[in-house]
């Protein structure tokens, strides 16, 4: 079988999986309806309908999909703190996380993505392919692109915007397959990040 069968096969066995278990699918997120980000003062108005699956990824990150977690994933990181991870972590001894820090610079983010994946998903083929300056919440930011190897040894790319306010991290990353998916939902992933926003702290301060 071709790499390009493999990948096909894998892309309909996924397909296949979303559809059994319904794609942990909790509640609709409306079109232009404004959303909370993990009950922080980021903001989303989807210009189209998504999903927001079940669960909380971290203490301040949301996933939402269209066809289904496997297909199509961006995940939201709404104010990450110097020294959490991006993610919550499943075994803190065996499989440690990377951690934010306050000394962590834009450029380190793409490190610090790897580091998480290679972590929590146990790929060992990542590679950031581009990285570049970019405006993020009215902030200098970093955008970025990868590829990896998901543990159905499916090839998965990626894309990233990523920035620091007040010392914490905001970032949104969309996942897809590199066959079919990524280029199909790459463009709404685009529509998302252009459609958030950091609502100002209350005014007695605080607040992510």
């Amino acid at each position: 079988m071709t790499l390009a069968n493999r990948m096909i096969a894998a892309t309909l066995a996924a397909a296949l999986t979303v559809a059994a278990t319904g794609a942990r699918a909790h509640s609709y997120r409306e079109r232009n309806v404004a959303t909370p980000i993990a009950d922080t003062r980021l903001t989303v108005t989807p210009p189209r309908d998504w999903n927001r699956l079940s669960g909380k990824p971290g203490k301040v990150a949301e996933t939402w999909t269209l066809d289904g977690e496997q297909l199509n994933d961006v995940t939201f990181y709404a104010g990450v703190e110097p020294g959490d991870p991006l993610v919550r972590e499943r075994n803190r001894k065996r499989a440690p996380l990377p951690k934010f820090t306050g000394g962590t610079l834009l450029a380190e983010i793409p490190e610090l993505l790897e580091g998480t994946y290679r972590a929590l998903k146990g790929i060992g083929t990542f590679a950031v392919t581009s990285s570049q300056p970019g405006r993020f919440l009215d902030h200098d930011a970093v955008t970025f692109a990868y590829d990896y190897l998901d543990s159905d040894q499916l090839p998965r790319r990626g894309e990233a915007v990523a920035t620091i306010i007040d010392k914490r991290l905001y970032m949104v990353t969309f996942d897809a397959p590199r066959l079919h998916y990524f280029d199909k939902g790459v463009g709404d992933y685009h529509a998302l990040v252009a459609a958030t926003r950091l609502a100002a702290p209350p005014a007695t301060g605080g607040g992510r």
